[in-house]
C-alpha cells in the first residue's frame, strides 16, 4: 500500500535556511516520483479521477453527495469520517443510493473502519479533506460578521487550499485539531495496514488518545535544543561505535542509499556521506533539522544528504527503497522515548530485502543490586535530619527508576539477559512484554537484596545472516569476537550518557532480610507503555529468593 501524500515542511524564516534549501539542488531536481499514479475511485461507481477535488465534486453533482458538508453538519471525528466513507461504499456496492445520512447512526459501527476498497486512496487523504473542512468552518464563523452587515463573502468548501490558511493554522486550538487528525489517520493507516497483510482484525480498533499531540510536540521540542544533543555528541562510547563501525566498513557504504531516522544534527548522515554514500536521507521532526541542514551545507555535502522535516511516517521520501538504514534510536532502559517504533515502520516501508540495519541488534539485561550506602543517604537519611523526623519526606521515593551510574561492586550476581532484539525481525509487539523470566545466583553474602539494575548492549553486524550468541557481551566483543563491533551500557564499561536504570524496592512494603552466596533470585519482568503518554514505560518486576521469604512485587515509573 503506497503512503499517503504530505507536503514536505521546508524551513523559510531566514535567508541562510533559504540557501539551504536543496529542493532545486542539482542532483534532485531529476528525480522522477516512484509511487504510481494515484486515482481516486468515486464511492457510488468505479470513475476514477486524478485528484481528490474533482472526485468529491463529480459526488455532489452526480450523486448529490457532499462529504465535506455530510461530515461537518454531523460534526464527525476523523474515525467517523472513516466509517462513513465505507459505509457509502458498500452501500453503493448494493446498488442503494438511498443513503440515511441525517445522523450517525447508520453508520455507528466499527467494521465501517475496515476498508471496503483496497489501496483507498480516498482514505488516505482524509485527513486533508478532513483538516480543509476544519478551515471551511472556521472561515464561515469568521464570515458570519460580514454577512449580517449586508457584505457578501462567497466561500467554496473545496476550493481551499491548505497554503492559503497558514495564518489560521498557527492558531492553537486549530493546530491541536489538526494534529489530533494526523495522529488519528497514522493509527488508522496502521491499523488497516495490520488487517491487508493479513494481521487479522482482532487488533485493537484506532482510538485517538486526546494527549498524543501533546506528548509528541514535547518530546521533539526536546530534541530542538543544543543541550541535548551536545551531550549525545560527546558521548564517546556511542558517538565513536557509529563512526568506527561505517569508516572502519567503507566498502558497505560506498555508492549506496542510506536513510538516516532521527538524525538530529546530522553527524550519522555526515559519518555515512564522507564513508562513500550516493546519497542520504536525513529525517528529523525536531527543529533540530535546521541546524542540519547547515552543517550539511558547511561541510560540503549538500549534494549527497537531503534532509527532510517531519515524522518518517509521515513525510515523502524521494526514493522507494534504500540499502542501509541507520539510526541511534535507543532510550534509557534501551526503549524509554518509543523511538523504536518509528525505526521499525522504516524498515517495514523501505528496506530493499538485501538492506542493512545499524545497530543490527540489542540486547537487555537485569542484575540484582545491593547498595546499602545510597540507602543510608538518600533514604534513611529522612529519619534525622539534624536531629529532626522528615520521614515525610518518604512517600513515593521508590516509584521512579532512577537514572544514574552503578558501580559493578554492588552487583553481587552476575548479569541476566531478558529480552534480545534483532532490527530485521522485532515487531512494535516486542517492544512491551510481560512474563520474561530471569534466575540469578549470588555470588556473595548480602545484608539487603535494595533492588534491580537493567541495562543494553548493542550490536552492529555487517551481514544480515549474522547473529549474536546469546552469551555474548558487548564488553567482551573486541577480544572474543572479530566480526561487527558493539557496546554496552553496563556498569562493566565505560560511562556513557544512558548510564544505568535502577529499581530501588520500597522495603516499607516488603521486609528485607539477608541473603547468602549461593541463593538463587528468580522473577519476571514486564515493560509496557504509560497510558498517559506512549514514549514513557512501566516496568513491573516479580521476584522471590530461593529457600527465604524475600518475595515481592513492585511497579515503577519512567516518565
Amino acid at each position: 500500500m503506497d503512503p499517503p501524500s504530505f507536503i514536505e515542511d521546508v524551513d523559510s524564516s531566514s535567508e541562510a535556511t533559504d540557501i539551504l534549501d536543496l529542493k532545486d539542488d542539482e542532483g534532485w531536481q531529476d528525480v522522477e516520483p516512484d509511487y504510481e499514479v494515484v486515482r481516486f475511485i468515486c464511492p457510488f461507481e468505479e470513475e476514477s479521477f486524478s485528484t481528490v477535488d474533482t472526485m468529491l465534486q463529480h459526488c455532489i453533482d452526480t450523486h448529490d453527495f457532499d462529504l465535506a458538508k455530510v461530515r461537518h453538519e454531523l460534526d464527525l471525528d476523523f474515525l467517523e469520517t472513516v466509517k462513513l466513507v465505507n459505509y457509502v461504499r458498500s452501500e453503493a456496492t448494493k446498488g442503494n443510493e438511498a443513503l440515511h445520512l441525517n445522523s450517525k447512526h447508520a453508520f455507528d459501527h466499527d467494521h465501517y473502519l475496515q476498508p471496503v476498497l483496497k489501496d483507498d486512496a480516498l482514505l488516505y487523504n482524509l485527513d486533508d479533506v478532513c483538516y480543509r473542512t476544519e478551515m471551511t468552518s472556521l472561515a464561515e464563523n469568521a464570515a458570519l460578521g460580514v454577512e449580517e452587515s449586508g457584505v457578501e463573502q462567497p466561500f467554496s468548501d473545496l476550493s481551499v487550499e491548505a497554503h492559503n490558511t497558514e495564518a489560521e493554522a498557527k492558531e492553537p486550538d486549530l493546530q491541536e485539531r489538526f494534529d489530533k487528525l494526523q495522529q488519528e489517520f497514522k493509527e488508522y493507516r496502521d491499523f488497516v495496514e495490520r488487517v491487508i497483510s493479513g494481521g487479522g482484525t482482532d487488533d485493537t480498533i484506532p482510538v485517538a488518545r486526546a494527549t498524543t499531540a501533546e506528548t509528541d510536540k514535547e518530546y521533539f521540542d526536546a530534541y530542538s535544543g543544543r543541550d541535548i544533543h551536545e551531550t549525545m555528541l560527546k558521548d564517546k562510547v556511542r558517538t565513536d561505535a557509529y563512526q568506527d563501525f561505517i569508516y572502519g566498513h567503507k566498502d558497505a557504504f560506498a555508492g549506496k542509499t542510506v536513510l538516516d531516522v532521527g538524525c538530529g544534527t546530522g553527524i550519522l548522515s555526515m559519518f555515512c556521506a564522507r564513508a562513500g554514500a550516493r546519497e542520504v536521507i536525513a529525517v528529523d521532526n525536531s527543529d533540530m533539522i535546521n541546524k542540519a541542514r547547515e552543517n550539511v551545507f558547511k561541510n560540503g555535502f549538500q549534494n549527497v544528504i537531503r534532509c527532510i522535516h517531519g515524522k518518517i511516517e509521515e513525510v515523502p521520501l524521494p526514493v522507494s527503497q534504500v540499502d542501509i538504514i541507520i539510526s541511534e534510536w535507543m532510550g534509557y532502559c534501551l526503549l524509554y522515548e518509543n523511538m523504536l517504533e518509528s525505526v521499525l515502520w522504516a524498515r517495514d516501508r523501505y528496506l530493499a530485502p538485501d538492506g542493512l540495519m545499524i545497530p543490527s541488534h540489542t540486547t537487555l539485561y537485569i542484575a540484582p543490586l545491593s547498595d546499602p550506602k545510597y540507602i543510608s543517604e538518600h533514604v534513611t537519611y529522612w529519619h534525622s535530619v539534624y536531629n529532626f523526623d522528615m520521614t515525610s519526606m518518604l512517600p513515593n521515593i521508590y516509584d521512579n527508576v532512577e537514572i544514574k551510574d552503578v558501580n559493578d561492586v554492588v552487583i553481587p550476581a552476575g548479569q541476566q539477559p531478558f529480552l534480545r532484539l534483532s532490527m530485521y525481525s522485532a515487531t512494535n509487539k516486542d517492544l512491551t512484554f510481560t512474563s520474561k523470566a530471569f534466575q540469578m545466583e549470588l555470588k556473595e553474602d548480602i545484608d539487603v537484596l535494595d533492588g534491580f539494575v537493567i541495562w543494553f548492549d548493542t550490536f552492529f553486524m555487517l551481514s544480515r545472516a549474522a547473529t549474536v550468541s546469546e552469551h555474548a557481551k558487548a564488553e567482551d566483543w573486541g577480544n572474543e569476537y572479530s566480526e561487527g563491533l558493539a557496546f554496552t551500557t553496563g556498569p562493566g564499561g565505560e560511562p556513557t550518557h544512558w548510564q544505568q536504570g535502577v529499581l530501588y524496592i520500597d522495603r516499607s512494603k516488603v521486609q528485607a532480610q539477608s541473603l547468602k552466596e549461593g541463593q538463587v533470585i528468580v522473577g519476571e519482568i514486564e515493560y509496557r507503555k504509560r497510558a498517559s503518554n506512549r514514549r514513557e514505560l512501566d516496568i513491573e518486576l516479580k521476584w522471590e529468593v530461593s529457600g527465604t521469604k524475600e518475595r515481592g512485587k513492585q511497579l515503577w515509573k519512567m516518565c
